[in-house]
């Protein structure tokens, strides 16, 4: 047997002793796949070079289009990226949240690094195998996308109110399809303590539970008709009164209810503006 024989050979064997000892560890179990504990060396190095070259690869034969630094595509891409985006790779000003320390591999703080737009292009549309990364594309056309690409080219250079201010202008959460509720609704805002307008208005109602004194808040329905709901203490009053003693209930039963004339105020009940 020559040397170039010899040294097929040897490969081959090596190979095959390789490719069974990664048999034996996955078929063990002996591999933790636990999103809390890191992949070997080895086994990173692989996976990361897998995803780098594929999704190079791919983004280089996309086309880019020419008006990406567009003011409205970079203001639409920032309602998108507040309402779909903001929870794993974070926004300005923001720290990591719930989400972002669960996940692994971490997802890329976006207001600290710049990706090229075709690679962010293809990674928001088609997503990253068992990495957290959803493929968007099934629900965002391709116009949608691109915004949210021309959005990450400038979110590294955004501060916080810079920030906001472009979402707050965006028109929120709108991709042509798949957004909750069907309709696009604008983005939450953050105050300076964190807090969104949804947690300030759960505050408000905790608030009136422990307080009766404070006043119902009036709106006005459909028809321009000012209108109030009860207070927390009517509540409590309305309750307490359908748990009177048995005698009254059945007093109540030996008597057929009149049904009280309908207000201006309240025929429209089930019409709010909100």
């Amino acid at each position: 047997m020559n040397l170039a024989a010899r040294s097929i050979l040897a490969v081959a064997v090596a190979a095959g002793f390789i490719s069974l000892v990664g048999a034996i560890a996955v078929y063990s179990g002996a591999y933790n796949v636990a999103a809390d504990e890191p992949h070997t060396r080895a086994v990173y190095a692989l996976l990361e070079t897998a995803r780098v070259r594929s999704i190079a690869v791919r983004a280089d034969a996309l086309r880019v289009p020419a008006d990406l630094g567009n003011e409205a595509r970079i203001r639409q891409g920032a309602g998108n990226y507040a309402a779909m985006c903001m929870g794993c790779h974070l926004a300005p000003g923001m720290g990591p949240t719930e989400l972002s320390k669960g996940l692994y591999p971490a997802p890329p703080a976006l207001t600290r690094k710049t990706v090229s737009a075709g690679e962010a292009f293809w990674v928001i549309k088609h997503g990253i195998k068992a990495s957290g990364m959803p493929a968007w594309g099934g629900s965002m056309g391709d116009d949608y996308i691109w915004n949210l690409a021309a959005f990450l080219q400038q979110l590294p250079k955004l501060d916080r109110p810079k920030y906001e201010a472009l979402v707050a202008a965006s028109g929120g959460h709108s991709h042509g399809g798949g957004e909750t509720g069907g309709h696009a609704h604008a983005a939450e805002a953050m105050d300076h303590d964190g807090a969104t307008p949804r947690d300030r208005a759960g505050h408000d109602a905790m608030s009136e539970a422990s307080d009766p004194s404070r006043s119902a808040t009036p709106h006005t329905h459909a028809d321009g008709k000012p209108h109030a709901h009860a207070s927390a203490a009517t509540s409590r009053q309305s309750t307490s009164s359908q748990n009177r003693p048995a005698a009254d209930t059945h007093a109540d039963m030996a008597q057929p209810a009149t049904p009280a004339k309908s207000s201006s105020t309240t025929e429209d009940s089930h019409e709010h503006q909100h």
